[in-house]
């Protein structure tokens, strides 16, 4: 297949996916003929950010497209390669509950050592190193499914929590990567494991999850039900006298419903929602990072601020960030926040028109969380969002970075 023109390509992998023309066009937002012509190679298919598009969509490294091998690095960007996303899917599908039919045999994997993967694989993720993940992730899934399979009692339901944790760090480091229905999968399965493991706050954070992938697939509403339902279920009676536990989990799902009421356009509902979760907060005390969502006073800003964006509210976007965000407190929170919010800024910009503000905030959030930035699709649409407007005159150190992300119009 090497030698195949890209169009040829694109029909290769669809063929793949097992999509009709008419699906995969629905899938990317044009006409059958469009892709016909794609296929055929009667069309030129030469923009990066189409092209990215298309990969996600046929669930491949974009790099297979333009005829490269996917790369297999081991630089601190934390790079992966499609063999690696395709053995963590692999390992998601031995997590049905079909596979515990059958039963694991052999010695019990020791659940102090998987805490310990565990908890590393969190820190992984939010360091931003999805490349590390993805290679780390096919096993620490297989080790704890079977120490959820070989143990019962008590210890059984602290190896049910390890998948359940597992199974949210697969998810969310999928809906980086760009396969947001691997990532509502994995969720799934971590909310049916956490029950099982009888504890309703991990059970709360799937739900979040979950519904950060239907609402990267557009599904909105189910989204905003979704964690709705789980943060009545949270809800406590006293925030003053609650767990920071909980209250963090409650206040993150309230985060998570607020993005999903902004992509619906309700204002009222989005202003109501970061209005619990300040209050929350503020009961909290501190940015803390209880059952890792990194909730507190800081966070609230981060998604007032993404909010904004969604309501198409720029100005509001990029005030909150120059003026009324603690940037002292922004810089204690773990790379992945500070990265994913710099890349919603950088969209804040492009709103108001501010693209070498734009540019800059993606320069930024690369230094800080290099993966972040060169291996998610939303990056790579906005640095050729910027390529676009600036017509080739890009600053030094955004013209660099578009390089080294093999970015371009």
């Amino acid at each position: 297949m090497d030698e195949l023109p890209i169009g040829r390509r694109v029909a290769y992998w669809r063929g793949q996916r097992k999509m009709s023309q008419q699906v995969f066009a629905d899938r990317i937002g044009r006409s059958k003929s469009w892709v016909d012509k794609i296929e055929r190679g009667d069309r030129r298919l030469d923009k990066f950010s189409l092209l990215y598009q298309i990969a996600v969509v046929l669930q491949i490294d974009v790099a297979m497209l333009l005829n490269h091998d996917p790369e297999r690095r081991s630089s601190p960007t934390g790079s992966y390669d499609q063999r690696e996303l395709d053995d963590l899917r692999a390992a998601l599908d031995r997590c049905a509950p079909a596979a515990y039919l059958g039963r694991v045999t052999g010695p019990a994997p020791s659940l102090p050592e998987l805490a310990r993967s565990v908890n590393h694989a969190w820190l992984t993720y939010q360091y931003a190193r999805y490349g590390v993940l993805t290679r780390a992730l096919p096993g620490l899934l297989r080790d704890t499914q079977a120490a959820d399979a070989c143990h019962s009692g008590d210890a059984g339901r602290q190896a049910a929590s390890l998948l359940g944790q597992v199974l949210q760090i697969a998810s969310s480091a999928l809906r980086k990567l760009g396969d947001h229905e691997s990532a509502r999968l994995a969720a799934d399965r971590s909310i049916a494991v956490a029950l099982r493991a009888e504890d309703e706050l991990l059970a709360g954070v799937a739900t979040s999850r979950m519904a950060n992938a239907l609402l990267a697939t557009g599904r909105a509403r189910a989204a905003f039900e979704a964690n709705m339902i789980m943060a009545q279920r949270l809800a406590p009676h006293d925030p003053s006298a609650t767990d920071p536990a909980r209250l963090s989990v409650y206040g993150s799902t309230l985060l998570q419903a607020a993005m999903a009421a902004a992509r619906l356009g309700d204002h009222d509902g989005v202003r109501e929602l970061l209005r619990s979760a300040e209050e929350a907060a503020t009961h909290l005390g501190a940015d803390r990072n209880e059952y890792w969502t990194s909730f507190g006073p800081t966070n609230v800003e981060l998604h007032r601020a993404a909010a904004a964006i969604e309501l198409g509210e720029g100005r509001e976007a990029v005030d909150i960030h120059e003026n009324r965000l603690h940037h002292r407190r922004l810089a204690g929170l773990l790379p992945e926040r500070r990265a994913h919010h710099l890349l919603d800024i950088a969209r804040g910009y492009l709103l108001v028109g501010e693209t070498g503000c734009a540019g800059d905030a993606l320069v930024e959030a690369d230094r800080v969380a290099p993966w972040e930035i060169r291996g998610r699709p939303v990056a790579h649409e906005l640095m050729a969002d910027i390529l676009r407007r600036t017509k080739g005159t890009a600053p030094a150190l955004v013209a660099d970075l578009a390089t080294q992300m093999g970015a371009r119009v």
